[in-house]
């Protein structure tokens, strides 16, 4: 399923944001970008995506950025003091050049530049504390296109029961049909051929070949397992991935049987429907 979060705050100077997108995956898959000396959010923050989905690939990236101010710069007057004394003291040899200011405040110590950090422990609860938040935003949006998802698919498991019973319906199947058409097709051939009774025989047995009650009774139990799953909800996309497999396998044992152009009708149309389930069950985690 798909989704996207965002989490963002500030800690100190650092302004943190954590962004999430998840598309749709037939197993989990997190990959975490976070900067370095970040990997303990990050593993925090995968654990808990790992924790709360069960399907998808997610993609989670951790921006931090601080504004750019000027650094303090403070210079140690009392070391700079006692150093230009000392050198004063002493005399200076031939052919060297006096000490320079800039020379001694190159020396370390005399300036020191005081940079404003963050807090290391606030910035690690901060960042917890907001893929926490965004764990909870990511959920409620594939919350919503899951319940979307839900009418969609319901409608097409009322479309493959109504086929489905369309099936069973079918005159086509019944033995007095099969004899028709068998008469028929032996009359275009020039003449019966056969007495009533082998005409009869025939007709049982030609129906026998292209009953397809057992392919109905397995549809009916999978529709009812489908149902039973969208009731109970949770992660249910693999077992909806499994019986749109068994969905398609008993539409395609029904077309081959099929011995009426009505019903290879419904057939074709169960198949299509079938169809358009897998792909969206594949959404569903």
């Amino acid at each position: 399923m798909t989704g996207f979060a965002r989490a963002a705050g500030t800690t100190g100077p650092v302004h943190w944001v954590w962004e999430v997108r998840s598309v749709n995956g037939r197993s989990l898959e997190v990959r975490v970008r976070v900067p370095a000396g970040q990997d303990g959010p990050g593993e925090a923050a995968r654990a808990a995506l790992q924790k709360a989905l069960a399907r998808g690939q997610c993609q989670l990236t951790l921006t931090l950025t601080k504004p750019e101010t000027a650094a303090r710069v403070r210079i140690n007057e009392a070391l700079l003091a006692g150093l230009a004394q000392a050198v004063a003291r002493v005399p200076v040899p031939d052919g060297m050049a006096p000490a320079t200011m800039d020379g001694l405040l190159g020396l370390r110590g005399v300036v020191e530049v005081e940079d404003e950090t963050a807090d290391s422990d606030a910035l690690t609860r901060d960042l917890t504390e907001g893929a926490v938040r965004l764990v909870a935003d990511l959920i409620a949006a594939r919350g919503s296109e899951g319940r979307q998802l839900q009418q969609v698919v319901t409608a097409q498991i009322d479309r493959i029961t109504a086929l489905t019973q369309a099936a069973e319906d079918s005159p086509a199947r019944q033995p007095e049909a099969v004899r028709a058409r068998l008469e028929a097709a032996v009359a275009a051939l020039g003449g019966t051929g056969l007495d009533s009774d082998r005409l009869h025989q025939e007709a049982m047995l030609l129906a026998g070949k292209a009953d397809v009650r057992e392919e109905l009774d397995r549809l009916r139990a999978h529709l009812v397992s489908a149902r039973e799953l969208l009731a109970t909800g949770g992660a249910v996309g693999r077992r909806l991935d499994f019986l749109a497999q068994e969905f398609g396998r008993e539409a395609n044992t029904l077309c081959a049987k099929a011995n009426d152009i009505g019903l290879s009708r419904i057939g074709l149309d169960l198949k299509a429907v079938v169809e358009q389930f897998r792909e969206q069950v594949q959404n569903i985690e």
